[in-house]
């Protein structure tokens, strides 16, 4: 049996690969299951598929976490420590869909006992590509894309020489705005930036979806995760989700990956490779849909674009401060404190201002000196925001 662990369990990602999981349990041992605050949710999901442990990342829920799974045999635990402990366990595959730069040090615990990672974090990729990678090839681990954009790319490059490539063109949904006059951006509210016309996903990334800051990390993420050149990479806006990723190879040829809007298809990519398996998603009838469209991605309507090629530029840890910048401009937000266009704002006034910093971008990036330019870009951000 395969040992498996998901780490963000409790979010769309972990709940569609539990999906995937539930249909198959005779083949799958549970490891570990991490959580936020849906501690019921957790303890259901620990109970029913047997898990080892289940953390939650909240200490205060713990007693909750333990009643919950009282008699069940399976170990509650809570807060950092204790996910980075359960990251280690002996698993042969690890789902890493913890949101946000929290999701790194997990995923670096996984690798670093050579389990395979099924990479739905994409932070960790924006934040430590080349750390992420050093440390799957030192301890025989492996990465597996999860985004259904990289899941393309890296199937379409299955066989093929990357020196052969050319182009790498993701492509975006556009999010809740993009049909909006870019003058009526200003007064967008959260909950409108929270409603996503094609796919089913938490609040956090379909605001992020809405801001292209979501695409803004994937292009940064296509760079680090296959090595392609920044100059290479990208972004049109495809309102029908239907093709995740096209690939331009030498010949003048595109691989395109085609499918409906669906997250099991990446992740029963990754659950299965390198097979392919049966999976219960819609099949496309081509005649129904009848064409596809495509728009281009303004960077002046999306300015979180521009920013992701001026932080591939700069490199270093650039990437660190973008990530921790955008999380807590999206914090603020959320929390009515900026206005939706002033996202971006704040994430270039942060990147401006730590980069001003005598060696900080130019570190070696570590965990230690990523978790500190994350913790100095936050800092910033909230100061900036507090005097917008």
């Amino acid at each position: 049996m395969k040992r498996i662990s998901i780490l963000g369990a409790t979010g769309s990602i972990g709940q569609n690969t539990i999906d995937l999981i539930d249909r198959a349990t005779q083949t799958y041992e549970v490891v570990a299951l991490s959580g936020g605050r849906n501690v019921a949710q957790l303890a259901d999901d620990a109970r029913r598929l047997r898990a080892e442990v289940a953390v939650t990342a909240h200490d205060e829920l713990l007693p909750e976490l333990r009643d919950l799974l009282e008699g069940s045999g399976v170990e509650a635990a809570a807060g950092t420590t204790a996910l980075i402990e359960a990251a280690r366990r002996p698993a042969d595959w690890v789902m890493s869909a913890i949101v946000g730069a929290a999701g790194l040090a997990p995923g670096l615990a996984a690798l670093q006992q050579g389990a395979t990672l099924a990479l739905a974090n994409k932070e960790s990729m924006v934040c430590a590509g080349p750390l992420v990678m050093a440390t799957a090839q030192a301890h025989g681990g492996s990465v597996l894309p999860v985004d259904s954009e990289h899941s393309a790319v890296f199937q379409a490059l299955i066989g093929e020489d990357i020196a052969s490539v050319e182009r790498v063109i993701i492509t975006a949904s556009g999010g809740a705005f993009r049909d909006w006059p870019e003058e009526r951006l200003a007064e967008a509210t959260p909950e409108q930036a929270a409603t996503h016309p094609n796919w089913d996903m938490g609040q956090r990334i379909t605001i992020d979806s809405a801001s292209m800051f979501n695409k803004a990390l994937e292009v940064i993420e296509t760079k680090e995760f296959f090595g392609i050149d920044p100059e290479k990479v990208e972004v049109v806006v495809h309102p029908e989700s239907m093709i995740h990723a096209l690939v331009g190879f030498n010949d003048g040829a595109l691989m395109a990956h085609v499918g409906a809007p669906d997250m099991r298809h990446a992740i029963g990519f990754a659950l299965h490779y390198p097979e392919r398996r049966p999976l219960p998603v819609e099949r496309l009838d081509l005649l129904k849909l009848g064409s596809f469209t495509f728009r281009e991605a303004c960077e002046r309507r999306w300015p979180a674009l521009r920013l992701a090629r001026e932080v591939m530029r700069t490199g270093g840890l650039a990437g660190a401060v973008f990530n921790a910048a955008k999380e807590r401009a999206l914090d603020g937000f959320i929390e009515r404190r900026i206005g939706f266009t002033r996202m971006a704002g704040v994430v270039e006034e942060v990147l401006e201002r730590v980069s001003s910093q005598s060696g900080l971008i130019r570190a070696e990036i570590t965990l230690d000196n990523v978790q500190n330019a994350d913790h100095l870009a936050r800092k910033a951000a909230d100061e900036i925001m507090a005097g917008s």
